[in-house]
């Protein structure tokens, strides 16, 4: 009997370990082989064995664009090489995941369903008309990284998903610039009253983009099915409409929105709604919609502070299961300050460029891979500037920070000034000195001793310096 015939009345989840990793060493040798060392190292180095279920084999990769490139270029080449070794494989499912660098699978790992080998599941869609949007899986109450920005706008949120249509409540309008947590929240709010528990029925779910309401409105005139539109958006329980400043300028689709907001509201049920400005400042509305979205509960998201984008980092790093040195995270969250998708978006591409060429995440990698975020963030802050923006916060004339008095109300800005000069251009304290009325290098080194000292003891004061370097990096 040949080898071949004998192993392939053997089913592949019963094969024991050694046997599993040996067939797939040679597949790896022969991948090896055929495409060539760098071709390998480069893009199949990292597959790693993940275990089999019946007939079909799952090696997994660390990211999708690793998965996706591998399974696109080398997918047929490898599921060709395992059914040489192995006729029972009729099947090779790349997937992403993880497996702790240097070991095999275990023999429970490759014996068990290939489902339980997969991230986990996402939830179930909720129950939602099919004009709405569907809802992404990572925006969660779980996922989302709470900071004195944002916790206002968080406990807001937490209150209408634990509570929907509260007195108080209804509608809430979050508001904030771009990328600050807006739909995270949104998203949040949906997956959790559309996946109740304690025996209450989840709720039927609308959220969608202002944008998409208006083409939904024209479409229903257009096909002269307006009834239906209005009885599909007012039958959920709660309608959530992102971007709301789109319908600026469109009056049509604003008095459409303002009767289907009154209907719902009317009915007991809640109403989400996001924007980038605060009712009271999105001129171009009606003022009968401006007033009706005002009177709810009102919750802006800050700029970012450097904590928070630490902390944002920090908790995307460990959800992805990736070491990320606290130098490089501490980098990205003082060069990258505009918004949380362009600084999850840099970690992103920094962890995917280490694992692809199976580099180490340095500040040197970090420098290299991210030069052109980067450069778009390297602001040069003149030390004029810093001048012009610590005397406008203290209320005194900038010529005061090259004066002779001491007076504690012109020399306590005039030392922040200092501090901040240090800390944000490159200058020397020589430099920075001449700049505050030819003052010594050591008067310029005492005065950032000396806010240092005071940040440190006094958290009032901490803040308040803080406001001023986020106001000058912004």
């Amino acid at each position: 009997m040949r080898d071949g015939d004998a192993l392939s009345r053997i089913s592949p989840a019963r094969q024991d370990e050694v046997g599993l990793n040996e067939q797939w060493a040679r597949v790896r040798a022969r991948l090896q082989a055929e495409v060539g060392e760098v071709e390998y190292r480069t893009w199949l180095k990292q597959v790693a064995l993940a275990g089999v279920a019946g007939d079909e084999v799952t090696v997994i990769l660390p990211t999708r664009f690793l998965r996706d490139w591998v399974n696109k270029e080398y997918g047929e080449l490898i599921t060709a090489f395992w059914q040489a070794e192995n006729p029972a494989i009729r099947n090779v499912e790349i997937r992403t995941g993880t497996q702790t660098r240097g070991t095999a699978p275990s023999l429970a790992e490759a014996s068990a369903p290939v489902q339980a080998l997969a991230p986990a599941a996402a939830p179930a869609q909720p129950a939602r008309p099919d004009s709405a949007a569907p809802l992404d899986q990572r925006f969660t109450f779980d996922t989302f990284v709470v900071g004195k920005p944002n916790e206002f706008a968080y406990a807001c949120a937490r209150r209408v998903a634990e509570a929907p249509a509260t007195p108080g409540f209804n509608p809430l309008f979050l508001y904030g610039g771009v990328g600050l947590g807006k739909t995270h929240l949104m998203h949040a709010i949906a997956w959790e009253l559309s996946n109740r528990g304690n025996g209450r029925a989840p709720a039927s779910v609308a959220y969608m983009s202002a944008e998409k309401f208006m083409y939904r409105f024209i479409n229903a005139l257009r096909s002269q099915s307006t009834l239906e539109f209005k009885n599909e958006l007012r039958s959920v329980d709660v309608l959530m409409i992102d971007d709301l400043q789109f319908l600026i300028g469109k009056d049509n689709t604003q008095e459409e929105f303002f009767h289907t907001f009154n209907a719902l509201v009317d009915a007991g049920k809640q109403i989400v709604i996001s924007a980038d400005k605060s009712p009271s400042d999105l001129s171009g509305l009606e003022d009968r919609l401006r007033t009706r979205l005002g009177c709810g509960m009102v919750a802006d998201l800050h700029a970012t502070t450097f904590e928070l984008r630490y902390s944002i980092l920090e908790a995307k790093a460990q959800r992805a299961g990736v070491e990320v040195p606290a130098k490089v995270l501490e980098f990205l969250a003082r060069k990258i300050t505009t918004n949380n998708r362009e600084l999850e978006g840099a970690l992103n591409r920094l962890v995917a460029h280490a694992n692809l060429f199976n580099r180490p995440l340095t500040m040197e990698t970090a420098h290299e891979v991210l030069h052109d975020v980067l450069r778009a963030h390297d602001r040069k802050i003149s030390i004029q500037e810093i001048q012009k923006k610590v005397s406008e916060h203290y209320n005194i004339r900038v010529s005061e920070m090259s004066s002779a008095r001491r007076a504690r109300n012109i020399a306590r800005p005039r030392q922040i000034a200092m501090y901040l000069a240090k800390q944000l251009t490159s200058k020397s304290l020589p430099d920075i000195g001449r700049h505050f009325g030819d003052r010594d290098h050591t008067t310029v080194m005492h005065a950032v001793n000396r806010v240092t000292e005071l940040i440190a003891q006094d958290v009032a004061f901490a803040e308040d310096v803080d406001l001023l370097r986020r106001t000058l990096e912004s």
